[in-house]
């Protein structure tokens, strides 16, 4: 990691929102056994059953990177809670989830000084954006509330028309926004799905955090460089006109 350092010509960073700004577990956690509790109507052993399909740890709160919590969108935890038993309709199921993970989007844990980072980094000239697998409403709420929104070029979700991660669109809907190409793009994400988005959208740095949960070995073998948080990007990251 110290000997990293990003290429020349960059001039904008993407960055994911759950386990990469706001601390997934403390802010998913009990987000997700709440929506596991409506899509298993009061049966709990069927709830137990939906928490592990979607990757959640009962035992521990802790949730596996790349599971449909971690990485997938309303639409995507819906069908799989349904594949594990939910009586729900999809498309009904979707949009209970959407309201649920809307409704709590204020009630989040930032994993660093967000708002000191992306001021600094806006200082040093780089254009900001967030693309989430979460709701773009939900999405903006939070930017709200850690009062970064002022900061950001650009704050897209799922349903914000631009594609699903790992598909390319969001990076490049970025770029649109913002007038800059990919390879002069940073795409900072702590999963697999952010990762693999970077890479086929052609950024010109894909960098994983540790701070979510992806884990190295996995991260490691797509990233440019692994960073324990995003609180390290000012020392790897060098705006150069």
């Amino acid at each position: 990691m110290d000997q990293w350092r990003a290429p020349p010509g960059l001039r904008a960073i993407l960055f994911d929102k759950d386990g990469t700004i706001i601390d997934y577990d403390a802010t998913w956690g009990p987000v997700n056994r709440r929506a596991a509790a409506l899509a298993s109507a009061g049966d709990a052993e069927l709830e137990a059953r939906i928490l592990a399909a979607c990757g959640m740890n009962a035992a521990t709160g802790k949730t596996a990177g790349g599971s449909v919590f971690a990485a997938g969108n309303a639409a995507d935890i819906a069908g799989r809670m349904i594949e594990a038993g939910s009586t729900f309709d999809a498309a009904g199921l979707t949009r209970a989830l959407d309201e649920i993970f809307t409704s709590t989007a204020d009630a989040v844990v930032p994993l660093a000084d967000v708002r000191s980072l992306f001021s600094e980094l806006v200082q040093t000239g780089f254009a900001l954006g967030v693309a989430t697998s979460d709701n773009e409403a939900s999405a903006r709420i939070t930017m709200e509330v850690l009062g970064v929104a002022d900061r950001l070029d650009f704050i897209c979700g799922y349903d914000s028309g631009h594609g699903a991660k790992p598909e390319p669109g969001m990076l490049h809907a970025f770029c649109r926004s913002v007038g800059c190409k990919p390879h002069e793009v940073a795409m900072v994400g702590d999963n697999t799905h952010d990762l693999d988005m970077g890479r086929a959208a052609g950024a010109g740095a894909v960098i994983a955090v540790l701070s979510g949960t992806g884990s190295h070995d996995v991260l490691a073998s797509i990233a440019d460089v692994c960073l324990p948080d995003i609180s390290h990007l000012p020392r790897v990251l060098k705006r150069q006109d």
